[in-house]
């Protein structure tokens, strides 16, 4: 279901253009029947009845071989459309694939999120998975404080909350992977010498942290924000298996500014396994790390928004062709 916040479609769409549709498009490149294929998903979303947004168009589309245009697996236009069920069959001529027609229940419901959970219909599968994979972080110190319940945790959650648990089942099926984490927590935080993941006497888990100058270990309540807010990150950054896509958003709060080169390092090692890594930041000792061709900024003319590379910014780009700090 499409919802736009308290005030609807018209608090989302950019001001005098409540007649238009928003329009987004993701290109990407993902595993579908057994070939690597680069698709592109569009998306028109509009101002329905009474104000209430519907999806207007939505298409999934790639080239079934090299040469020609991108064809249509899958095309929906206000709730009604059709989905391709034998894609997989690349002997076959483009008029000859099976259109299955397909209705759904309302004209404000996602197709790729409804038709992606049959194995029949590869692509939007493959792409419904590819976006449940995505980390849009939202991370709050207090919910990831605490003793927790113990549950399965196979990634952090968004907003951190079963640290303890995906701590646990690093050191249990990664341990090499925990151990680094552990050393680089050492290496940055001053007094931390060692810390573990506590089963409490009602089957609970609790993170604690030792501290070399003591014999007894702190539980998270008595440290630093940015303490429990590093190992987080480190946790997220060291994941064996990386998202697609992460999103942070200001990673400076709570961090001592001298970290932030560090945690850039970090975001880069993991964007070179395989994910791609967007980052909101204030902060100037982030950019200094990051290289100018990775950096965009969001500029404002007549009231629009738009994301330039920094790059096409002659005047920073020769503050930072000369070592000058941001």
């Amino acid at each position: 279901m499409l919802r736009g916040g308290r005030n609807g479609f018209k608090e989302v769409v950019t001001r005098g253009h409540e007649q238009e549709s928003i329009d987004i498009e993701i290109q990407f490149r993902m595993e579908i029947a057994g070939y690597n294929r680069l698709a592109t998903y569009s998306l028109e979303i509009a101002q329905g009845k009474k104000g209430m947004p519907v999806v207007r168009r939505e298409i999934l589309k790639y080239k079934r071989g090299r040469y020609g245009k991108p064809f249509h697996f899958l095309e929906f236009q206000n709730g009604e459309g059709y989905a391709i069920t034998n894609e997989e069959d690349f002997s076959k001529p483009d008029e000859e694939l099976d259109r299955e027609p397909q209705k759904l229940k309302s004209a404000d419901t996602l197709a790729i999120n409804g038709l992606g959970q049959f194995e029949r219909f590869k692509a939007a599968q493959a792409f419904r998975r590819l976006l449940e994979d995505w980390h849009i972080s939202d991370f709050h110190i207090n919910d990831a404080r605490g003793v927790k319940d113990d549950e399965d945790a196979v990634h952090l959650s968004d907003n951190g909350a079963n640290l303890p648990a995906f701590a646990r089942y690093m050191f249990e099926q990664h341990p090499n992977e925990f151990e680094l984490v552990k050393q680089k927590m050492r290496d940055r935080v001053p007094g931390i010498s060692d810390i573990e993941v506590k089963v409490t006497e009602d089957g609970r888990l609790l993170v604690r942290y030792q501290d070399g100058a003591f014999s007894e270990p702190f539980i998270d309540r008595n440290l630093s924000d940015g303490t429990v807010k590093m190992f987080a990150y480190l946790l997220l950054l060291h994941d064996p298996k990386p998202h697609p896509v992460l999103c942070i958003e200001e990673p400076e709060n709570q961090l001592y500014p001298q970290l932030m080169t560090l945690l850039a390092e970090e975001f880069q090692q993991y964007a070179h396994r395989g994910g791609q890594v967007f980052v909101s930041t204030h902060s100037p000792q982030f950019l200094n790390a990051v290289p100018i061709e990775s950096l965009f900024h969001i500029d404002k003319v007549e009231g629009v928004s738009r994301i330039v590379p920094i790059a096409d910014d002659p005047l920073i780009s020769a503050q930072l062709l000369r070592n000058e700090t941001a």
